[in-house]
């Protein structure tokens, strides 16, 4: 690095958000821009540290210092072909991703570590805004044809990486419009939708086939899509949300929180609802769950009036800073206070949901909770909780929202059709090293494989997926592999 002393010269500072009474008159976007001096300044607290651990602090193995150091000296351009080269889609980690690339950052030690994430939305902006972003297929095509089905961050990856190989690739989606949870999962607030619209476009300028409106199974037999392509990449994610299975769990007013998001996500794009309206217009409304869904839901709720909104997590708070049990470089399971946490929330933990009661309408109207404490291991992790007597009490509400994650990959329909084994968890089995399931040429990548996480191990899966599918197809390949940078080498 050019400027060995930038972490000592400049501190973190983070672009700044719209006012929350500002940004809840609206659905977009909110977190504003660095400057071009501000830019650099950021870029240049990357230390020369030696060893950088946030490449393996990040899933996809983000070459950090080198586009840093190239943002440091405005080169846009060689810090776009840096990212790009181990990420397809940093406008979305560069806005949805929690990071871990920071956690491990060297600097983060003892100060506050450096702004990767924001760093990245920039190079990525910047270069759509300068035209360097463009379609990267080869004119010379392998004749090898390639379905993918699901059109999340796994699918997208592993069909733009397919693509730059030089097959023909087909992605199927059962949804009216391409994204998957990038789409229907995610607030506008977080992810403004014509920034997915916008790599789709280049997507298809690069020769991928969208086929929105069809599920596999329904509209395509599964045998008809395996004898139809060379290959098939399942990339469909873990779509069976956790339930809650206490009494009153039938009272209207109790919704999966992917329900209530997806409905909003379509009625902010103004498109056609066939469900009964969810909304939270003037209700208490508690959701359960402590999570980045739960607080998605948190900051929904708001925007559409809630007169209050509680966010309940069954585990104990987690502490503020590191502890012995989660030292640097490790991701730390810390509190975190999103965005939409600060636009209100009553937020509790250590609260078990033991009913829900209805009034005398049969509506919903109250929880019965209670308090409980948690049991752990040597290494801090929950073992079981106990209640605490005397703490039962009703929490008054008339919506609830349960976003306690997802159990894995639905398996009737397309998985059983195809005859593929499962896990011990539920999930597709395919091995981190083939990604290859149980029939010969049909590969899974994303939390259909690995089970629900994050969205840039998502990315990294479709892209480690599609070379394992190009060796396959070709015999050889000479698509990337994280294993062949940064601290995976």
């Amino acid at each position: 690095m050019a400027n060995p002393t930038g972490f000592k010269e400049f501190t973190r500072e983070l672009p700044l958000k719209a006012a929350p009474q500002e940004r809840l008159a609206h659905s977009r976007e909110f977190v504003g821009t660095y400057s071009e001096g501000q830019l650099t300044q950021q870029a240049s607290r990357c230390m020369d540290c030696g060893i950088p651990f946030c490449h393996s602090g990040c899933p996809l193995g983000n070459i950090i210092p080198e586009f840093n150091d190239a943002v440091r000296v405005h080169d846009w351009e060689a810090a776009y072909e840096i990212l790009a080269s181990t990420n397809n889609f940093p406008e979305f980690t560069g806005r949805i991703c929690p990071a871990p690339c920071e956690s491990a950052c060297v600097l983060g030690i003892n100060r506050a570590p450096v702004a990767i994430e924001e760093i990245e939305k920039h190079i990525i902006e910047i270069a759509f805004s300068k035209g360097y972003v463009q379609p990267t297929a080869p004119l010379l095509k392998s004749g090898k044809t390639v379905a993918v089905v699901g059109s999340g961050p796994a699918g997208l990856a592993a069909a733009a990486q397919l693509a730059k190989a030089g097959h023909s690739v087909t992605v199927f989606e059962r949804q009216d419009r391409p994204g998957g949870l990038l789409r229907y999962g995610i607030p506008d607030f977080k992810l403004d939708k014509w920034v997915i619209d916008r790599r789709i476009k280049l997507m298809e300028d690069d020769g991928i086939v969208f086929r929105c409106n069809t599920e596999i199974g329904r509209d395509l037999s599964a045998e008809e899509l395996t004898s139809g392509f060379d290959a098939v990449v399942l990339a469909g994610g873990a779509s069976i949300p956790r339930n809650l299975d206490i009494p009153g769990r039938e009272l209207p007013g109790i919704h999966f929180a992917m329900e209530y998001l997806t409905q909003h996500n379509r009625r902010v794009g103004r498109l056609d609802l066939t469900e009964e309206p969810i909304v939270a217009d003037g209700q208490d409304v508690v959701v359960i769950g402590g999570g980045d869904t739960g607080s998605d839901c948190v900051g929904t709720a708001n925007r559409q009036g809630a007169a209050s909104v509680t966010q309940f997590e069954l585990l104990a708070q987690p502490p503020r800073e590191r502890t012995a049990h989660m030292p640097w470089p490790n991701y730390p399971m810390v509190l975190k206070t999103t965005s939409s946490h600060e636009e209100g929330c009553q937020r509790h933990w250590g609260v078990n949901t033991k009913e829900f009661l209805a009034d005398d309408l049969g509506q919903l109207r109250a929880l019965l909770v209670n308090e409980v404490t948690w049991e752990t291991d040597i290494m801090g992790r929950p073992l079981r909780f106990e209640a605490v007597p005397g703490t039962d009490r009703e929490i008054p509400c008339q919506r609830v929202l349960l976003a306690m994650g997802f159990t894995g990959p639905r398996t009737t329909g397309l998985i059983a059709d195809l005859g593929l084994d499962l896990d011990e968890r539920g999930n597709v089995r395919a091995t981190e090293s083939a990604y290859r399931t149980s029939r010969p040429n049909v590969f899974a990548a994303g939390d259909m494989r690995r089970g629900q996480s994050l969205v840039v191990w998502a990315i990294s899966e479709g892209r480690e997926a599609a070379r394992q599918v190009d060796m396959f197809l070709m015999g050889k390949t000479a698509l990337p592999s994280k294993n062949a940078v940064g601290m995976f080498a």
